[in-house]
């Protein structure tokens, strides 16, 4: 089963279990993200077309990380002029992992687990590279206390030099 669906000005055609980048939306890694604005549905030779939507239609999907995409350079230029100007920009994205299609008395669901591992990592280990990963704090009753061992060294070498004063 896969659905067409409309979000932040573009149409996506998904399954579930897809992975998808999509213009940035809220939330936090790891929330349900719920698309109403469904345009097709389509089950082997089964379509159903929305007029402009599908009543009932529902795509869930899980978001996985937001993050910057790619750099953009702007370039202008007047020849002969002596006029040269360079911008750039990078547009914030979302990547989702569609979950479950419903709609049409149907319903289609993806039994894998949702990775919320983010695509830099994914990369590093690609490349068998080792990424590090942001330092948790500990709590402090977890250190261990330290023992005294120590001051037992210092008392012998004060005693021996005053043995020697005698």
């Amino acid at each position: 089963m896969y659905a067409v669906i409309k979000t932040g000005g573009k149409q996506y055609r998904v399954q579930p279990g897809d992975v998808l980048v999509v213009e940035k939306l809220d939330g936090e890694p790891g929330a349900e993200v719920a698309f109403g604005d469904v345009l097709m549905l389509g089950d082997g030779e089964a379509v159903t077309v929305g007029a402009p939507l599908v009543d009932g239609a529902k795509v869930n999907a899980t978001l996985i990380e937001t993050r910057k995409g790619e750099k953009v350079k702007i370039f202008k230029k007047i020849r002969r002029q002596g006029y040269r100007r360079t911008r750039g920009h990078r547009q914030t994205e979302t990547v989702l992992r569609v979950t479950s299609i419903e709609g049409a008395g149907k319903a289609d669901k993806w039994d894998g687990v949702v990775s919320l591992v983010t695509k830099a990592v994914l990369n590093a280990r690609s490349r068998n590279l080792k990424l590090e990963e942001p330092a948790v704090p500990t709590p402090v009753a977890a250190e261990a206390p330290k023992k005294a061992a120590p001051k037992k060294a210092a008392a012998k070498k004060t005693e021996a030099p005053q043995a020697d004063a005698e």
